[in-house]
Parts: C-alpha cells; sequence; structure tokens
C-alpha cells in the first residue's frame, strides 16, 4: 500500500517548505487537504491567521512517499 507525505508549501520561499506528516493513506491526506484551514486563503480560525501573518502565504499538500 502506498504511503503520503502532507508538505506545507509557502509562497514567499519554495525552499522553505517542510513535511507536516508522514506515512498516511491518501484518504488520509486527502481529508487534510481538503480541510479550509490547510490553507491561508481558506483559513478562518484565529491561530490559523495569525500564523499567516507571522509567515506569509501558504499551503498543505502531499506526495507519496
Amino acid at each position: 500500500m502506498e504511503k503520503y507525505k502532507i508538505v506545507r508549501h509557502y509562497y514567499d520561499n519554495g525552499s522553505r517548505n517542510r513535511t507536516i506528516e508522514s506515512g498516511l493513506t491518501l484518504e488520509q491526506v486527502q481529508a487534510h487537504c481538503g480541510d479550509p484551514e490547510t490553507s491561508s486563503s481558506t483559513c478562518v480560525t484565529a491561530k490559523r491567521k495569525a500564523y499567516t501573518r507571522k509567515v506569509g502565504e501558504w499551503f498543505d499538500g502531499y506526495t507519496a512517499e
């Protein structure tokens, strides 16, 4: 069974991308990335808005390991 990892991508600096979690199933990464709180353009909570002000625009994506 193929495993996947979630990667946080930053718009300001592509080299700053970092792995958030690994060893996940396709269903798990798709559920995570489908959550509006996993992108600076769709998040609404105070915690994620503060994170965006601190680091700039970002989003979570996934890739096979």
